[in-house]
């Protein structure tokens, strides 16, 4: 079963929001990357980037295909995970923790209110793999 730790959101497309402050560092989750395969490449935005809730800010692409990854939260980018550039495999060997994407400064702190728990994330990737 995948790993969901209880402190993070998650969303229906499978990213995880650790919610620091006004801050929220977003990485896709466990049961994204063990669907994913090995992740080859991470494609990041630009420090200062900003996005709405939903909207795509990069991709991953594995060897079995290319996924867009999306912001769960609306805001600007703060930071993001330089070292995925060239070390890709950390989305797959640590997505929670070293394979983390991007950091932003969140335009609603609220947004997070939307996102699922660890306990309703785990029952849609039941339902979802059944």
């Amino acid at each position: 079963m995948a790993n969901v730790p209880e402190d993070l959101h998650y969303s229906k497309d499978h990213e995880w929001v650790r919610v620091e402050g006004d801050q929220a560092i977003i990485g896709i989750t466990d049961y994204a990357q063990n669907s994913l395969g090995d992740v080859v490449y991470v494609e990041l935005p630009k420090t200062g980037e900003e996005f709405a809730a939903n909207e795509p800010f990069g991709s991953v692409e594995s060897v079995k295909a290319v996924s867009e990854v999306f912001t769960p939260v609306a805001g600007a980018v703060v930071t993001i995970n330089e070292s995925l550039a060239d070390e890709p495999e950390r989305v797959n060997s640590d997505p929670y923790g070293q394979g983390w994407m991007i950091r932003l400064r969140m335009a609603n702190p609220g947004d997070v209110d939307s996102l699922l728990t660890a306990a309703e994330y785990e029952d849609f990737t039941k339902a979802e793999s059944e």
